[in-house]
């Protein structure tokens, strides 16, 4: 196996464990009287603005052309459309079924890339979508009402986060996206996010300061692990392994809520868990195994075959 498949499912691994941190601080924040536009405000503004600063300091490349810009924005439309519709499902459903119906994005990406882009055919990557899904559903199992909620609502919101986040995943490897560099790439989304985001807020109820410390440790939790670090571990990881297999990886996403409410929350471990865990090692060692056996080699996402035409 190649070092850049290796670095890809690192990353890949990497992403999806961050990212499972965002129920917690996000539902933290709404039980505390945040709103949508205000949670979301505060996560993704200090994400862009840490991944501005680090970037600047490691000396990344943020200068990007007129056309880039374009494809940023619809991007960051996809990227934004995926954490408002969570946030919304949170309030309405239980976050388990909200998770579960939310992970179905790895059969999306997968049937997609196969439809429209003609990616190849393979048995072991469907097999493994199945499987990760399965093994979600039990980790994310739970009641479906959430008191006080719309389920029509919820439902609905977390369906849609199943394809505007698909297409995000679709779009980052198959546009000039492709060409970008990740950390700047992935400030921009945010950064336009942010903007989605506060104008939303002023249209609504306004975006208040924060100014309880356990709120702003709850912000910064989901600011940085849950969102700086999570998303450009994803960008990196779909440009090293691809849409497809990154997608699958996400099912490692519903593992790290379970360990934190064992380990934090005393939470019980059930046998549903077990078997949960079990599928999604399982998928994942089938996803290797299936990298490993093909000797497949992903080109480096900054070559000529992935600039944009």
């Amino acid at each position: 196996m190649q070092n850049t498949t290796i670095k890809g499912f690192l990353y890949a691994a990497l992403s999806s464990s961050t990212f499972g941190l965002a129920p917690f601080f996000s539902i933290s924040l709404l039980v505390a009287g945040f709103s949508s536009f205000e949670v979301l405000t505060y996560r993704w503004g200090i994400a862009s603005l840490i991944l501005a600063i680090a970037g600047i300091i490691l000396g990344e490349r943020f200068r990007i052309t007129g056309k880039d810009w374009q494809t940023v924005f619809i991007l960051s439309l996809f990227r934004a459309t995926t954490s408002f519709s969570l946030v919304i499902a949170y309030q309405n459903i239980a976050s388990g079924v909200a998770s579960t119906i939310h992970f179905m994005y790895p059969l999306a990406v997968a049937l997609t890339m196969m439809l429209f882009f003609k990616e190849k055919k393979s048995f072991s990557i469907l097999f493994a979508v199945f499987i990760s899904l399965i093994g979600a559903a039990l980790l994310s199992s739970g009641e479906i009402d959430f008191k006080g909620g719309d389920t029509a609502t919820g439902l609905i919101a977390a369906a849609i986060s199943i394809f505007s986040y698909g297409g995000y995943i679709i779009g980052v490897r198959k546009s000039r996206a492709a060409s970008i560099p990740s950390t700047a790439l992935t400030c921009y989304v945010m950064g336009f996010g942010t903007l989605f985001y506060i104008i939303g807020g002023c249209l609504t109820d306004g975006i208040r300061p924060a100014t309880d410390g356990h709120a702003w440790l709850n912000i910064l939790g989901l600011a940085i692990p849950a969102t700086a670090v999570s998303n450009i571990s994803l960008v990196k990881a779909i440009k090293h392994v691809g849409p497809t297999l990154t997608s699958i990886f996400g099912a490692l996403e519903p593992l790290t809520a379970i360990v934190i409410g064992c380990c934090v929350f005393k939470e019980s471990f059930t046998w549903s868990s077990a078997i949960g865990i079990a599928l999604i090692v399982t998928a994942v060692t089938v996803v290797i195994l299936h990298e490993n056996g093909t000797g497949k080699v992903r080109k480096n996402p900054t070559s000529s075959a992935y600039n944009p035409r």
